[in-house]
């Protein structure tokens, strides 16, 4: 939990074990985090009737009764998810009150299995992982694609409710990896339900690019013309929340950058569609091993980033000699890594928007087993996996907790409790386990404005001319990573620009006077248990927000900033960093 340091007479200060080193930018829970509890409430898919029957027809006709109900909570819901305090920019109601006594449950909200044509693990297998890398809670996200929506949903299913069974302690989600039509890819899942099937059948059979263009609908998965069903889609996801149907919805696009195709107004048009549905972006994404150098590793791009523009890729991505919108920075996506990118220009907008960290995990570095022998197109499954008794380096993942980590802090171990610690942005996206937690206090100072404050993805207000307090208490390690090293924070990075509202370019990529505001050195702090620092940002006189990075300080670039990822070349261990979700403050 935080503690309030108050210093009157000083505007920034860090507080480590040893001693203070102040790095002013010129502008401007006890416990280990995958300490578990008992599960709350555990409970199977009952049995419906034919799942094969759902047609695209009903599902359109069933989803239009609520469509008027949903669109009219939408609105007043003013861009937060539904059970979560909704507060519009400017109100005097703050969202995600901070207490002090916040808890994470670590988890991966993709992962796929043998119900995916590239990919071979059982369900068991993958939860089972897991579980032994410290994990909380995953999400199963096969590829959609006419094989999955035919066969494999049947299939996936009665193996997820054995791993509930069988780990108890864990939460297993089922869920999908949609093809979004005219963009990349992107997870979708929701609670247990006795719907959640139904829901997830529909969905895939009327909205997943895949399936749109097989059936010629669109002329291709990624096609600009399929934008429009993307939409729908979302909506649909949201009325079935509306409809009662499922409690909680939940989208995240996925390795946004890595082919150029989620263009700047596609992610504000997702948002805006379904605000408490479409709430965030994998910040970094999977497949962290693809880029260990020959004959070690694959030779490739973490995150199979190692492409480049092609005919459907968004034409303001294009790469320069100082920029590459198509390669990772310290293993995070560009849009997230680069200050005052496409990550800031939504939340300059005050647009709620959240990253993640996620495994993406199909085939892992140096594990033993391929693909079994089944014919994926007719049987959607690939089969039990085989073990060859050789470890296999030309595999590019690891197993969900070895290397990536999504934090959410959350009421409870519950889906709903973990699903709604997500839509909010209590969430902390980590790298190799550099930290273990993250408690974040932002609340008025000095003036008038909230004495209480909130924490990560909230927002709070302030009169014109007050002080905001910054209070951030770290968790350090409490010990070693999968790669059997203690990792080391050397430096915290405090990033803040203004909010400025609605932009008019959709396709606005950049926030110019979002800057790294400070940074802390906390390298003297290696051996503690904690780190707490602190910010005063003082006589505030227009709405802002605030966010987190910090790295281990082993590959920088000359303004502190993450390096470009070398193609071939990269040990993942060797540059780790983490990423908090933002804290917006309006100035009323």
């Amino acid at each position: 939990m935080a503690h309030d340091h108050a210093h009157p007479h000083d505007h920034t200060h860090d507080h480590t074990h040893d001693h203070t080193h102040d790095h002013a930018h010129p502008h401007g829970a006890d416990g280990h985090i995958h300490e578990t509890t008992a599960l709350a409430g555990s409970w199977r898919d009952p049995e419906v009737g034919d799942r094969l029957s759902v047609s695209r027809r009903s599902f359109l006709a069933g989803s239009a009764l609520v469509a008027g109900a949903a669109a009219g909570l939408a609105g007043a819901a003013g861009g937060w998810g539904q059970g979560v305090a909704a507060a519009a920019p400017g109100s005097r109601t703050p969202t995600n009150p901070w207490s002090g006594n916040n808890r994470f449950f670590a988890g991966d909200h993709h992962i796929h299995t043998q119900y995916s044509p590239d990919a071979q693990y059982t369900v068991e297998t993958q939860v089972a992982k897991a579980r032994e890398y410290g994990l909380s809670w995953v999400v199963i996200t096969d590829h959609g694609s006419v094989a999955h929506q035919k066969f494999s949903i049947d299939q996936v299913t009665p193996n997820i409710e054995a791993s509930r069974a069988a780990y108890r302690d864990m939460l297993v989600y089922q869920g999908l990896e949609w093809n979004i039509p005219g963009a990349e890819h992107a997870t979708v899942f929701l609670p247990p339900g006795r719907n959640t099937v139904d829901i997830l059948r529909a969905f895939e059979a009327a909205y997943d690019g895949g399936v749109l263009a097989s059936t010629g609908v669109i002329p291709g998965a990624t096609s600009a013309l399929g934008e429009p069903y993307a939409l729908d889609a979302l909506r649909y996801l949201d009325q079935q929340v509306t409809g009662g149907r499922t409690e909680i919805a939940l989208m995240f696009a996925n390795h946004p950058s890595r082919n150029g195709i989620d263009s700047p107004h596609e992610l504000r048009n997702w948002r805006d569609a379904a605000p408490r549905v479409a709430v965030g972006m994998e910040g970094a994404p999977g497949h962290q091993a693809a880029a260990i150098p020959l004959p070690a590793g694959p030779g490739s791009g973490r995150g199979y980033y190692d492409r480049g523009p092609g005919t459907n890729s968004f034409p303001g991505y294009l790469p320069t000699a100082a920029e590459n919108p198509y390669r990772t920075y310290g293993g995070f996506d560009w849009m997230t890594a680069k200050v005052g990118g496409v990550w800031d220009s939504l939340l300059a907008e005050g647009l709620p928007w959240f990253v993640t960290a996620t495994s993406d995990s199909h085939q892992v570095w140096r594990d033993t087993f391929v693909q079994g022998s089944q014919d994926y197109a007719t049987t959607g499954s690939k089969g039990a996996p085989v073990d060859t008794g050789q470890p296999i380096t030309t595999y590019g993942d690891f197993w969900p907790g070895q290397y990536s980590s999504t934090l959410v802090a959350a009421q409870s171990k519950a889906y709903v409790d973990v699903m709604r610690g997500l839509q909010s942005g209590q969430v902390v996206a980590v790298h190799g386990r550099l930290i273990d937690g993250l408690d974040v206090r932002v609340r008025a100072f000095r003036g008038e404005g909230d004495r209480r404050g909130v924490t990560l993805g909230g927002r709070t207000w302030i009169a014109r001319g007050g002080d905001v307090k910054l209070d951030v208490t770290i968790d350090l390690p409490a010990g070693p990573n999968s790669a059997g090293q203690v990792p080391r924070l050397a430096k915290v990075d405090l990033i803040s620009g203004p909010v400025t509202g609605p932009v008019g370019d959709r396709d606005t990529l950049t926030a110019p006077r979002t800057t790294v505001v400070k940074t802390f050195d906390v390298s003297s702090s290696a051996g503690g248990r904690r780190v707490r620092l602190d910010h005063t940002f003082t006589n505030v006189q227009e709405s802002f927000y605030l966010r987190l990075r910090g790295s281990d300080g082993n590959q920088l670039d000359a303004l502190g900033n993450p390096q470009i990822d070398v193609v071939g070349n990269e040990d993942p261990f060797a540059d780790l960093w983490f990423y908090a979700n933002p804290v917006f403050v309006d100035v009323v």
